[in-house]
């Protein structure tokens, strides 16, 4: 497995780092990095089941980037330990950037969306994406009491990003934060597509992934 990657340039480097960023203020965790041919794909995630009763959908971000030198690999590292890198990167004005050492408690890493077969679904105007989350997002804060134990949060959070969104009921409110958390939104219109049971709104910024529950396909 290749042990660095490396980017085309430093402005390429300053976008992983902001995407990157903004995914460790979402949910501080790990990323799953994905090279090859050329292309190097950063996954995030957003929203995750809290088991197997929780019906809430998985929901990842993608950003994508090009690569100038061949690499091929698949792994998931911790978030904070891979911006460490391309902090050093940026101060040394270099875009070789090494992996950190792997992780293993990633479960939603596991969970890969197609690469093909998507349909195109239409398209969602970045503003109603922009007051779907901020509109979640007051709506959370004034649900949640003030010491509130992690049982209670999850489910307010899965109560209300769960919800669709008013104008695209195919799909769910925690799509939007995701656009709207991961810096996702900006003039263009957010084109959506679908592939079996997974959702892709897509900008020129970079993508969002719904994966819902089996038990909710027929429904």
């Amino acid at each position: 497995m290749s042990a660095t990657f490396t980017l085309a340039d430093t402005r390429s480097l300053d976008d992983l780092h902001v995407f990157l960023s903004r995914a460790a203020r979402v949910e501080e965790g790990s990323v799953r990095l994905i090279a090859g041919s050329g292309v190097l794909a950063a996954y995030c995630a957003v929203f995750t089941p809290a088991g197997l009763l929780d019906e809430s959908a998985t929901v990842l971000g993608l950003r994508t980037l090009a690569l100038t030198e061949p690499a091929a690999f698949d792994a998931v590292v911790p978030v904070r330990s891979l911006l460490q890198r391309l902090e050093r990167a940026q101060a040394e004005g270099s875009t070789v950037i090494g992996l950190p050492m792997e992780v293993n408690t990633a479960t939603w890493a596991a969970i890969s969306p197609p690469r093909g077969g998507w349909a195109a679904l239409g398209e969602i105007e970045p503003a109603r994406l922009d007051s779907t989350a901020r509109n979640g997002i007051r709506d959370v804060a004034a649900a949640v009491p003030d010491g509130a134990g992690e049982q209670i949060v999850r489910k307010v959070r899965a109560t209300v990003w769960g919800q669709p969104i008013a104008g695209a009921e195919h799909v769910p409110a925690s799509a939007a934060f995701a656009v709207f958390a991961l810096g996702f939104l900006g003039d263009d219109p957010v084109r959506v597509y679908e592939s079996g049971p997974w959702t892709r709104l897509t900008t020129a910024r970079g993508h969002v992934l719904v994966k819902r529950r089996a038990w909710n396909l027929l429904r």
